[in-house]
């Protein structure tokens, strides 16, 4: 007779029960069976597990070590076998797909790539303004996709079980009303912008607005920020002409602003594509990649300012190899 888990897990389940009558019944089984399953146990071992007494159980020395060595064995057994029965359910039925995105250009190229490569999935999509709650979703299996973000400095981390892919780092371009004199110019200064009224991302786990404030802390003067707002709101106060503020470079422009690089480049943007390791577009990671890199590089030509940008700096905003 060899020793298998099931033997670990019943010395474990009699150890935590404290008496064999007790285990017996929390294990499906008699208290006579379970004796004679502990003794054959035993013998197998080469050693009494547990002293007998009125008030139960209680293990011995030698059984203190086969416990210890069960506790430390059991949890990663039951993780391999918990991980490999998700992962056969997600690649047997690939049925259902839930994908998540910050506010970047990729989602749609995303939602496409994935219908191409899972055609009998069904693809659902929600949006964030912050990467984290979406890194959370993706960890917790709420999520099996996610288009997110981050800036220098403020790199993001995968969780476990979750990869994360950066596809291309973008400069991080001025937004303007369109009547304003700095709309003229073909690229803005950030100290000369640093000095109008701003509209700025409310501080959260994006983290978007620190980056902001230590690089405009660089200029020397600290902007005033009256306005806080967030994708449509932030714009109508751009559009309004009550402030400026800052955009992704693929942005595109609508009536009523415009955007513009900012001179030198100071501030950049990455793009990142995550999903789950054991979901169902573990092992596609090089062709998703590829399929929305070259859907991010045709919305590139599609927002002018950001082409004449690339053509000027070939060697910048190239895609992640």
């Amino acid at each position: 007779m060899d020793l298998e888990l099931r033997h670990l897990r019943v010395v474990c389940a009699i150890e935590e029960a404290g008496s064999l009558t007790r285990a017996a019944a929390s294990l499906g089984t008699t208290q006579p069976a379970l004796s004679a399953q502990l003794r054959r146990i035993e013998a197998m071992l080469g050693g009494a597990l547990f002293d007998r007494g009125r008030s139960g159980v209680a293990a011995t020395p030698f059984g203190e070590l086969v416990l210890a060595r069960a506790r430390a064995v059991l949890p990663g057994v039951d993780g391999l076998l918990a991980d490999t029965a998700r992962a056969a359910r997600h690649r047997a039925a690939p049925d259902r797909v839930r994908v998540g995105s910050v506010g970047a250009p990729l989602l749609g190229h995303l939602i496409l790539t994935i219908r191409a490569l899972l055609p009998g999935a069904e693809v659902t999509a929600r949006c964030q303004y912050a990467p984290a709650p979406l890194l959370d979703d993706l960890a917790a299996e709420r999520l099996e996709a996610a288009v997110l973000g981050d800036s220098p400095g403020q790199e993001l981390s995968p969780p476990g079980g979750v990869e994360l892919h950066p596809l291309v780092s973008e400069p991080v371009f001025a937004l303007l009303p369109a009547a304003h004199p700095l709309a003229a110019r073909e690229e803005v200064s950030l100290g000369r912008l640093v000095e109008e009224e701003w509209a700025v991302p409310r501080p959260d786990s994006d983290r978007t607005r620190e980056y902001w404030s230590t690089a405009l802390a660089l200029t020397g003067r600290r902007p005033r920020t009256p306005y806080e707002a967030e994708g449509r709101q932030l714009i109508e106060i751009v559009r309004s002409g009550l402030a400026v503020s800052l955009c992704q470079a693929t942005f595109l422009e609508v009536p009523g602003v415009v955007v513009r690089p900012l001179a030198g480049a100071p501030l950049w943007y990455r793009h990142v594509l995550g999903w789950r390791r054991d979901g169902p577009l573990a092992g596609r990671g090089g062709e998703i990649v590829r399929r929305v890199g070259a859907d991010y590089l045709a919305a590139c030509a599609s927002s002018p300012v950001y082409a004449r940008w690339r053509e000027r700096h070939p060697r910048s905003a190239q895609l992640a190899r």
